[in-house]
């Protein structure tokens, strides 16, 4: 039996992707009940391969006992593209079928940020400038609006 491919979700963050796995379903059932890979095998290792502009990278093998967990892929270059694609196996079932390929660019989140702080800085400043020319307007600075008289004068 062939375990996968696992249902893989992918976000980026700063200089990093959070990739979500849900484990793939088994067909065995028990009493009726469709049992999990967690039931069958206890833990599971899968592997993350990372395929970037230079080629793909196999990251190291880790374990788990959840149906749904997330890992971190951390040190990206910012505004690179990146794809992910997740293998599942068992210590006594080797054969898997890897997910799909998932892409995303890293750290666009802090770019949404730039942009939101630019676009308050852009606010915050023309409401300072048009206060300054309330102010001078209002002290009688520019816009004279009575004429002096002629002895002044």
């Amino acid at each position: 039996a062939f375990l996968g491919p696992p249902e893989v979700n992918i976000s980026s963050c700063l200089n990093c992707i959070n990739v979500t796995i849900k484990l793939p379903a088994s067909h065995l059932r028990q009493n009726e009940k469709l049992l999990s890979l967690i039931d069958i095998y206890q833990d599971l290792d899968y592997a993350i391969t990372l395929k970037t502009l230079d080629g793909e990278h196999k990251r190291p093998r880790e374990k788990t006992t959840e149906e749904v967990f997330s890992t971190v892929i951390e040190e990206l270059y910012p505004n690179r593209n990146y794809c992910v694609s997740v293998m599942v196996t068992a210590s006594l079932n080797k054969n898997s079928i890897p997910s799909a390929w998932k892409c995303i660019t890293a750290d666009s989140v802090a770019q949404k940020d730039y942009h939101a702080v630019a676009i308050a800085g852009a606010v915050c400043f023309s409401l300072m400038l048009a206060g300054a020319v309330k102010c001078i307007h209002a002290g009688g600075f520019i816009l004279q609006n009575k004429l002096l008289p002629h002895t002044l004068v």
